[in-house]
């Protein structure tokens, strides 16, 4: 089973009181499925700044605090994910996911740690990357960075 789901046709005007368990209610009823593997396409705000450091979603140098409402709501699900005990992946790309990078058909999977991107990632790029944990998984049960390779 794949989620890319978000509760927006288009971004909103303002996050205030946006529903941050939105996300752990998205989570609930995936696991509730009993999918034999779920691929989430997250975000990633839910990353590490660092190995064991804060989340991009805590630093407002790093994420606008506008921003932070989906961020929880995206942290909430994925701490529903890793209170389960179903087989799943989250995979976060970059702030620089694009509908104009042109696809390479290769991407390169980081820890849960955010990294500087010196290209974005092509939208197909992420969507290779989704049917490649599907038809041959390499990552179970743990959030993991996307990146242009």
């Amino acid at each position: 089973m794949v989620s890319a789901v978000t509760p927006f046709s288009a971004p909103p005007a303002s996050f205030d009181g946006f529903d941050t368990g939105w996300y752990a209610q998205v989570a609930d009823a995936l696991l509730a499925a009993k999918p034999a593997r779920l691929i989430v396409v997250g975000l990633f705000a839910t990353l590490r700044t660092r190995p064991d450091g804060p989340r991009v979603l805590d630093d407002p140098a790093l994420f606008p605090v506008a921003l932070r409402p989906f961020a929880l709501a995206h942290a909430a699900g994925l701490q529903r994910l890793a209170e389960s005990d179903a087989d799943w992946l989250l995979l976060a790309p970059p702030p620089g996911l694009s509908t104009e990078a042109s696809p390479t058909g290769t991407y390169r999977l980081g820890d849960d740690t955010a990294e500087e991107q010196s290209s974005p990632l092509a939208y197909a790029d992420l969507a290779r990357a989704v049917i490649d944990q599907i038809e041959r998984p390499t990552r179970r049960r743990q959030q993991v960075a996307i990146h242009a390779a």
